[in-house]
């Protein structure tokens, strides 16, 4: 499919979630429940009962930043298990926790990390995850971070409902006061077991429901970033490095791959990324309609898109950015929070 093509797909499925409509399937009905089929199928046969657990990493990460009388930097997560590490076994291999390490280090400030994923969510449950954010005791968090969509494509949600979900969680966090970095579907068409053609379609998916949510992001204020690479060709490459044991879920080496490449935008959105917001030509960034903008980053991982220019006569634009990934610190243990 073609870059246009996606897009327009994309801006078909973003209208029905901002009308209300149910929006043109991601691929035909049937074909998707063969996904979903196979796709569960190979995780009862590689899953050998390893357990659902996630270890918790919320707590204080950068304490030797830590200054007398000046709060640390707070970083929520909401999501599905891409989003709550599952996958590996300490605290600090969890996305989260590296992210909040790589913020502080970069911030040279405390990051203090609450996460709300959960295993298994879709996009309807990010509704309840943002609610117990804003309703907790103590500031709004200075910037969520959301990675959402895969349990979406393989539950066979209506991808209009998808991104409406999703549009509103990031309407209500950008409200609040929140910073908004989205991690948009990853590529399911490289899970292992699942053998041609479901995989082609599989990536077909995944990357149509990625670039409707970069629409319905854009829209709220927030920023995307495409993680094609969480379960996409550099993944593909390296199954055994990094997917994790039971082959769906990423490695400790899959999720520090996926938050080096988030970190940067989460970066920028707090104002500490140290690099030209201009568009570098020979990057190939610059400014286009979101919803072409939206396509490209799909099929391409570590793509940011954030929202630029009032509407013209195109509709809205977005500047397309391919930001320099900074290598992501291994996490210290937290110190949990008070």
């Amino acid at each position: 499919m073609t870059s246009m093509s996606r897009a327009r797909v994309a801006r078909r499925i973003a209208a029905g979630a901002a009308y209300g409509g149910g929006g043109a399937g991601l691929v035909g009905a049937a074909v998707v429940g063969l996904v979903l089929a196979e796709v569960r199928l190979a995780r009862r046969q590689l899953g050998n009962g390893l357990s659902d657990r996630v270890p918790s990493a919320d707590g204080v990460y950068g304490r030797a930043y830590d200054i007398p009388g000046e709060p640390p930097l707070r970083l929520a997560m909401l999501g599905d298990s891409t989003a709550a590490g599952q996958g590996v076994h300490r605290a600090g291999q969890t996305p989260g926790a590296l992210l909040a390490s790589g913020l502080a280090a970069v911030a040279e400030r405390p990051v203090e990390l609450r996460n709300v994923a959960v295993t298994g969510a879709r996009s309807d449950d990010l509704e309840r995850q943002t609610g117990l954010l804003l309703s907790a005791p103590g500031p709004v968090p200075d910037v969520c971070v959301i990675m959402i969509g895969a349990n979406d494509v393989t539950h066979r949600m209506p991808p209009a409902q998808s991104v409406r979900h999703l549009s509103t969680a990031v309407r209500r966090l950008r409200t609040a006061g929140a910073e908004v970095v989205v991690g948009t579907c990853p590529d399911l068409g490289t899970i292992e077991p699942v053998q041609q053609p479901l995989r082609w379609l599989a990536r077909r998916a995944s990357r149509q429901l990625a670039a409707a949510q970069t629409i319905g992001v854009v829209a709220q204020g927030g920023r995307t970033v495409s993680l094609g690479d969480l379960l996409g060709p550099e993944f593909e490459a390296n199954p055994r490095e990094l997917f994790g044991p039971d082959n769906y879920h990423p490695s400790a080496e899959g999720y520090a791959t996926a938050a080096m490449a988030v970190l940067p935008t989460v970066c920028a959105a707090l104002g500490l990324w140290p690099e030209e917001e201009r568009p570098d030509a020979s990057r190939r960034e610059g400014f286009l309609p979101v919803a072409r903008a939206a396509a490209e980053a799909a099929a391409e991982a570590g793509t940011e898109v954030t929202a630029a220019m009032p509407a013209g006569p195109r509709g809205p634009w977005a500047l397309l950015k391919r930001r320099r990934r900074r290598r992501v610190p291994e996490a210290e243990p937290a110190t949990p929070s008070v």
